[in-house]
């Protein structure tokens, strides 16, 4: 074993360049398995870490408010009931913090019983002093705020920050409202008890969770004498993370697998050329009585030695990538960091990576030598024959045709270097599809379907008015409120009315049935009907806040990504008979080359408070800014194994052609020769693995991730001029820098050390 492991360490000393590059490939590979680690197990598992530490309620029943006694009688007729908590949330509560401010925080009161929240620094605020608050992390992170400091909400002022909480029921600032906790004794003691003892919120934990939909059936019938009754269960606030979690993981996953194949042939390649470098060596170690397993052995410990530190460089380096990213991805999902649950996958892919190249050199060395020591000084090919001598060309073109056909000899690995250079180039061209819809969606709500660019928060009645403000072509009352589907009370809806042809202002588009025509039909978006079971010709009953019960007949089924496709548009006239207090405003639709800031500002004198129509992640700005910096980080790195693997392909080439090569020199050729040479080598690997990435992006990982992403909606993700544009223009470039850098190898070997190569 020492004199093997003393084998191994000359035999690093005597190729430092190559073990460089392979070194390289190691600590790639490693990068992309740790990056999708990192990430599969902060997302994926991230919910579950927060509903454990915040102890989040199977049910959320918000409500209008009623007497907490009222409310504790209808919670304790029904079945299966563990525990409940009742208290009173404040909506649209002005919040500021030095130079930030926000107008719409929710303020809780927290009274006795469970929480629902977990504090993820400093401590709960006190029953009885009076003046302490807690505020929710990512509201803390977005606006600097640090224990000990002081915040005003609402009327109060100077009350400190004393814990950061975090509960999974809804996504953090800046995605929604700031949302601060109080005590409720100790807000009783400084002002005096509630007279009304009034609550508008009740969290309920099951003794057996599975039960859910025949409690909620139950609260359904009983929920007489509440107005604006919504559910939300704990299986439905995990259905959008995990669906926007499952894209990040599933594409990390694929790209780490990618990496790893990639890593593991061109690994293999090389020791392959290798090993045929060292026949000699190897033949004179079985000449003088080595085992199989020593000369095996020796090769693994080498392998070893260079990717043990690769690895780990490697997975430092992308879990550092990464961790960042995820980190703020998870506070704005109300998730907790993996933390040391992160060891031991890390770990597990560590050895992993170490284990591909150590598998990659020990096979080649043992095949080699079994075989005859006379065969092994005699320098033969491990397999098949040499090729017939390529013929000296002059010219440049021959020069190019000339390296295309030294790589085109190994068919087999010319085969799987393009399907792997062509898979890494399709997924980094999904990468630049996905980041180009991802800033559609922000920024054009023509995108959804959207067809107004303004609304304006007046009574449905001051529409005509509106229409007479310079510049406006259309306005009309648009209604949107929250039903829970009445088979399925966990099934938040987003319903949305308009008196009119809604298509005029909203026309997401029709993917089975028609619009709706009469007063009693609907469409609903791809992931209700999905959820539902519900198709053209069925019913959708709803249940409305008001507690009336509205049934519609299903006529078609659109393409939304609004609401994560759980959206139904209905005619006015049913929403307002089910709900005469729907919440209103006025869509406004602009005239071709209208001045936006012009019409914003005749809103604004009639009494209107315009803004403006907002893209499917309008909200969610901070969440697009970290999804991109991800995509950046992943598509770094896969292009980097691009890179990794043309330099290597190349390497190869130039190793197993030594002689080829010297001749070349030997004859006259300078360095600007082998780079023609090597340069057909390269556009014999690019060129292919350019049209295989762009046709499995069009045709397999486009579409696939557009199911993925949005199975509710049409996402469309292929690629168009310009993101093929920037592929093309990246290989180039990758291939040129492979090209200097082996040219640049090639110039240090003597042409008569090349000529007397095996």
């Amino acid at each position: 074993m020492r004199a093997a492991l003393i084998d191994a360490r000359q035999g690093l000393r005597l190729r430092r360049r190559r073990t460089l590059l392979t070194a390289l490939g190691i600590a790639l590979a490693a990068a992309m398995l740790s990056s999708a680690l990192v990430v599969g197990e902060g997302l994926g598992y991230g919910f579950d870490r927060a509903a454990r530490a915040s102890d989040l309620p199977d049910v959320i029943v918000r409500f209008n408010s009623q007497p907490a006694s009222l409310v504790a009688q209808h919670i304790t007729a029904l079945p299966d009931i563990a525990a409940f908590t009742v208290r009173n949330q404040a909506t649209g509560v002005p919040i500021s913090f030095g130079d930030h401010a926000s107008s719409s925080a929710s303020v809780e009161l927290v009274g006795p019983g469970r929480r629902g929240y977990a504090i993820v620094s400093g401590r709960q605020m006190s029953d009885t002093r009076f003046g302490e608050v807690v505020l929710e992390r990512g509201l803390a992170q977005a606006w600097g705020v640090k224990l000990g400091d002081e915040v005003s909400v609402g009327n109060l002022n100077e009350l400190r920050v004393v814990g950061f909480s975090e509960a999974p029921d809804n996504v953090s600032y800046p995605l929604a409202v700031p949302r601060v906790y109080m005590s409720e004794s100790a807000m009783a003691a400084r002002f005096g008890p509630d007279p009304n003892d009034s609550v508008n919120e009740a969290m309920i934990w099951l003794r057996d969770p599975r039960y859910v939909s025949e409690v909620l059936a139950q609260a359904r019938a009983t929920s007489y004498g509440l107005q604006g009754v919504r559910f939300v269960t704990r299986s439905g606030v995990r259905v959008l993370l995990d669906q926007a979690a499952g894209i990040v993981i599933d594409l990390l996953v694929a790209l780490s697998l990618i990496a790893l194949v990639t890593a593991g042939v061109m690994l293999a390649a090389s020791a392959r050329a290798e090993i045929q470098r060292r026949l000699g060596g190897i033949g004179i170690r079985r000449a003088v009585g080595a085992g199989r397993g020593y000369v095996a052995g020796a090769h693994a410990l080498e392998a070893v030695l260079v990717a043990a530190p690769a690895a780990t460089i490697g997975a430092v380096a992308g879990v550092l990538a990464t961790y960042g990213p995820s980190g703020r991805l998870e506070t704005l999902l109300n998730e907790p960091p993996p933390g040391t649950a992160l060891l031991l996958p890390l770990a597990a892919g560590w050895l992993v990576a170490v284990a591909v190249p150590a598998l990659a050199a020990t096979w080649p060395a043992w095949r080699a030598s079994g075989r005859p020591a006379v065969s092994l000084l005699g320098g033969a090919e491990l397999r098949g024959g040499r090729a017939s001598p390529p013929r000296l060309a002059a010219r440049a073109p021959g020069l190019t045709a000339l390296g295309a056909r030294l790589v085109g000899a190994r068919r087999a690995r010319l085969a799987a270097t393009v399907a792997m250079l062509g898979m890494s180039a399709g997924f980094v061209l999904l990468l630049l599809s996905l980041a180009s819809a991802l800033q559609t969606l922000e920024t054009d709500p023509a995108a959804l379907g959207k067809r107004y660019q303004l609304t304006a928060q007046l009574p449905a009645s001051q529409a005509r008015e509106v229409l007479k403000v310079p510049g406006v072509q259309a306005a009309a009352p648009r209604y949107e409120d929250y039903a829970a589907d009445s088979f399925s009370l966990g099934e938040t809806i987003d319903v949305i009315a308009y008196a009119g042809d809604h298509t005029k202002f909203e026309a997401p588009p029709l993917v089975d049935g028609s619009r709706l025509r009469g007063p009693a039909q609907a469409e609903v978006g791809a992931g209700l009907a999905d959820a539902l079971g519900v198709s053209p010709g069925s019913t959708l009953a709803l249940a409305m806040p008001s507690g009336t019960e509205l049934r519609l007949r299903v006529a078609g089924v659109v393409s939304s990504l609004d609401h994560d496709g759980r959206v139904a548009y209905i005619p006015a006239a049913a929403m307002l008979r089910a709900d005469p207090a729907a919440p209103a405003e006025i869509a406004v639709r602009l005239r071709d080359g209208a001045d936006v800031a012009s019409v914003t500002a005749g809103l604004a004198a009639i009494g209107a408070a315009p803004s403006p129509t907002g893209g499917a992640t309008a909200r969610g700005k901070p969440l697009v800014d970290v999804l991109r910096s991800l995509l950046r980080a992943i598509a770094i790195v896969d292009g980097l194994v691009c890179l990794y693997a043309l330099v290597q392909a190349c390497a190869l080439t130039v190793s197993e052609r030594r002689r080829t090569v010297a001749v070349l020199r030997a004859c006259g050729a300078g360095s600007q020769a082998v780079a023609r040479l090597l340069c057909g080598a390269a556009a014999m690997l690019v060129v292919p693995a350019a049209v295989l990435g762009i046709g499995l992006e069009r045709l397999v990982l486009g579409p696939a991730l557009s199911r993925l992403a949005a199975s509710y909606a049409t996402l469309p993700l292929s690629a168009g001029f310009f993101e093929i544009a920037v592929l093309v223009t990246g290989l180039v470039v990758a291939a040129l820098i492979a090209v200097l850098w082996v040219t640049r190898q090639v110039g240090r070997e003597g042409v008569v050390t090349g000529l007397a190569a095996p």
